[in-house]
């Protein structure tokens, strides 16, 4: 059997691509439900995302496990694709939303950009490739100047990451536009040829996606179909340790009670191998009594702290047209918020009729500070923002907030060492994969992406662990979520 300790959408993507190679799998999560960050509510008929508000999807694509999973799940007649108008981005400039000029013809028309900027634009394919690893801000600023730089790119990486440019690292946390340098030598023909291998291989571009009942129906409607009792929440692991014999592995957890609270004796779980799909300081702490070096590599990735903010207010009452995805806002414009997502532009049913759902982000890792205030300060320096970007509003109707003390892993500079550190240990242990968004992406389709993978490669190291499906249990399409966890202290299998 293969353990999984972690019920994020990483850990349940795992599970369920096991459960499809006819691998025995169990699903250890700490909390009372699974879907980790990935959460939504309906309050007073607003749809609020507690973590990611969508995801990008490229159909047709390789490498598009998310579209496989939505498929196996039977998820197609809840699938939602944002609103045309997504494509449009606003920055915030000198006090103003300006929309970013989507298109070469309209980069060279749009005021947005001086002609300095857009004549570095033209230059980018003679400036020669770095010989070393760089920021995000480093690599933008050789290859297309630094009003791209403060305009575009700042506020993406702020808004989308939650972090800071000057440290990310641009080989790890925007990997594909660094492989359009490495393999291309220019961004410009790079895209240019990534563009006609779409066009020439029939397939469409990314598309923003959700669910009708929110992105929480992804995980939930993973753990109500795997396989009856695969999913046990409320055991919080305590330890692992390679078995004495020398293959496999002992987990060591405890049930707790919704508050936390422990319940019962330690349990011993045996496993083949283990899969963990938790944060890296939860792994870094499992770790620790056999991978020391792995440990330090682990603790040293850092995580940003965010607030969400959602906020409802009549339509009628927001005079902007919210004809857009949202804005973003450089730092350069000295405000709090991170951006705001037009939620209820982006897909329907987001808030009730007349009304207007405004999704916001506040923290991150250049202002981290700003978690330390209670929820009314950030409360009201997010609607004075707001009210700066989209001029002046009535009071919301609706509050909704969100805190994460560590919401998004940074990639920053040194992290590709530092995973391959992680590994190069880890690799004198057999049986033992690590997997989470603190590698190799951060969005939900890289952790769906990922866990197949990772699914795929326990499936080869193991075949011995593959069971005839008559011998399995037929998967749950129950309503019903598997859990509270199964009444039981021991589990030795």
């Amino acid at each position: 059997m293969v353990v999984v300790i972690g019920g994020g959408i990483s850990g349940l993507s795992v599970a369920w691509f096991l459960q499809a190679h006819r691998i025995p799998v169990r699903l250890l999560e700490a909390r009372n439900q699974p879907g980790g960050a990935i959460l939504t509510s309906c309050k007073q008929d607003y749809r609020v995302e507690h973590g990611p508000n969508s995801t990008l999807q490229k159909p047709g694509h390789p490498d598009d496990a998310l579209g496989r999973l939505i498929q196996q799940l039977q998820l197609e007649p809840h699938l939602q694709v944002a609103n045309p108008l997504a494509a449009r981005r606003y920055i915030l400039r000198e006090g103003q939303l300006k929309p970013l000029p989507t298109s070469p013809p309209a980069f060279f028309l749009s005021s947005f950009f001086s002609w300095r900027a857009k004549l570095q634009l033209l230059l980018e394919p003679f400036h020669p490739a770095a010989s070393q690893e760089e920021s995000v801000a480093q690599f933008v600023r050789r290859r297309l100047g630094d009003e791209f730089f403060q305009n575009v790119v700042d506020p993406f990486i702020s808004g989308v990451y939650a972090g800071d440019p000057e440290q990310l690292s641009v080989q790890a946390a925007v990997a594909k536009i660094y492989a359009l340098e490495r393999e291309h030598g220019s961004l410009l023909r790079g895209a240019l040829h990534q563009g006609r291998l779409l066009k020439g291989a029939g397939l469409p571009k990314g598309r923003m996606i959700s669910f009708d009942q929110g992105m929480g129906l992804l995980p939930n409607r993973i753990a109500q179909q795997l396989t009856p009792n695969v999913v046990r929440t409320r055991f919080k692991v305590l330890s692992l340790l390679p078995s004495p014999q020398g293959t496999g592995w002992q987990v060591y957890g405890v049930n707790v009670l919704p508050d936390h609270r422990v319940a019962g004796k330690t349990e011993k779980i045996l496993a083949k191998a283990v899969v963990l799909a938790v944060p890296a300081p939860a792994a870094a702490q499992l770790v620790a009594p056999f991978a020391k070096s792995a440990v330090s590599a682990l603790r040293a990735i850092p995580y940003a702290p965010v607030a969400s903010v959602a906020l409802g207010y009549p339509r009628a009452g927001v005079p902007h047209p919210l004809d857009g995805f949202g804005f973003l806002i450089p730092r350069r414009e000295q405000l709090p918020l991170l951006g705001t997502l037009f939620s209820s532009t982006l897909f329907p049913d987001r808030a009730p009729e007349g009304k207007a759902l405004l999704t916001s982000f506040i923290g991150g890792a250049t202002q981290p500070h700003l978690l330390q205030h209670n929820d009314s300060q950030l409360i009201a320096q997010v609607e004075q923002d707001l009210t700066h970007a989209l001029g002046v509003m009535p009071a919301a109707d609706f509050v909704y907030l969100t805190r994460y003390a560590a919401a998004i892993p940074q990639y920053t500079l040194g992290h590709l060492q530092r995973l391959q550190q992680v590994d190069a240990e880890l690799q004198q242990f057999p049986g033992l994969y690590l997997r989470a968004n603190w590698r190799d992406g951060i969005s939900v389709a890289d952790c769906v992406r990922n866990g197949e993978r990772v699914a795929a490669q326990i499936a080869a190291d193991y075949p011995a662990l593959f069971v005839n499906k008559r011998s399995q249990s037929s998967a749950s399409s129950s309503a019903t979520p598997p859990w509270p966890p199964l009444a039981r202290n021991e589990s030795h299998v």
